[in-house]
């Protein structure tokens, strides 16, 4: 009995850590992953990212990881675009036309966690 209220307070305690730790943002997602700003022609699979230009930071994000969850729709066309599911990507290249906060997901992650044909979501993200 007390190892499973061990058990539950730590994934109680893991879920409000993930949301305070939590940036708000935006999803949109690309489709052609090679050549990257990080790694070149080198594969790199197919749960990635491009980061905005202050993620970015002059190459400093590529290789770090992030995981991103759908929070909601950005337009009409698809009121309620989210799974339920959240993905881990790997940071591969810029977004120079990303805004601040945005992350461009490669076009799996997106459809991990969102229906594709809303085209851009809202996210929550942290660095794991």
């Amino acid at each position: 009995m007390a190892i499973q209220r061990i058990i539950i307070a730590a994934l109680i305690a893991t879920s409000l850590i993930y949301m305070a730790t939590a940036i708000p943002g935006t999803a949109t997602f690309y489709t052609t992953y090679v050549p990257s700003a990080c790694y070149g022609f080198q594969d790199q699979g197919t749960m990635i990212a491009a980061a905005n230009p202050s993620l970015y930071n002059n190459g400093e994000a590529c290789g770090r990881r992030y995981r991103v969850k759908c929070t909601g729709a950005t337009n009409q066309g698809v009121p309620q675009p989210c799974t339920g599911n959240e993905v881990t990507v790997k940071i591969v290249d810029l977004c120079p036309g990303c805004g601040n906060d945005q992350l461009d997901l490669s076009q799996e992650a997106f459809s991990a966690i969102a229906n594709p044909d809303a085209g851009r979501i809202t996210i929550d993200y942290n660095q794991v």
